[in-house]
């Protein structure tokens, strides 16, 4: 099994090292274990939930949103129809974002072709 360093795992998930500790402390991650000397190394899984975690944030996911979906998959299998749940809602709102930014996108197409059919 792999361990990472805090430098390899802030290399892996594009996290900074204080959103890692950040993450721990507040208990989306859970604890990290240490080596002899008291320094975090990170596991696999600690390095695929962090993907995870990166993805639901990069989506806008409140963090307390990210903490119940975090309790929900920490208190096992039957939370399975409350996870898919939560990610629905959230892949609404997504969706939601997403329509927002076609809509502005095309407002800024229009600016574009106006501003060269003035050339």
């Amino acid at each position: 099994m792999s361990v990472y360093t805090p430098a390899e795992a802030v290399e892996e998930t594009g996290f900074s090292l204080d959103t890692l500790r950040y993450y721990e402390k507040i208990g989306l991650l859970e604890r990290v274990d240490r080596n002899a000397a008291g320094q975090r190394r990170f596991s696999e899984e600690d390095i695929g939930w962090l993907g995870t975690l990166r993805c639901l944030r990069e989506t806008g996911m409140p963090i307390a949103t990210m903490l119940r979906f975090a309790e929900l998959v920490r208190a096992g299998d039957h939370t399975v129809p409350d996870r898919i749940k939560l990610l629905e809602e959230h892949d609404r709102q997504v969706q939601e974002q997403i329509a927002n930014l076609i809509e502005r996108q095309d407002y800024i197409h229009h600016k574009i072709s106006y501003y060269r059919s003035l050339l």
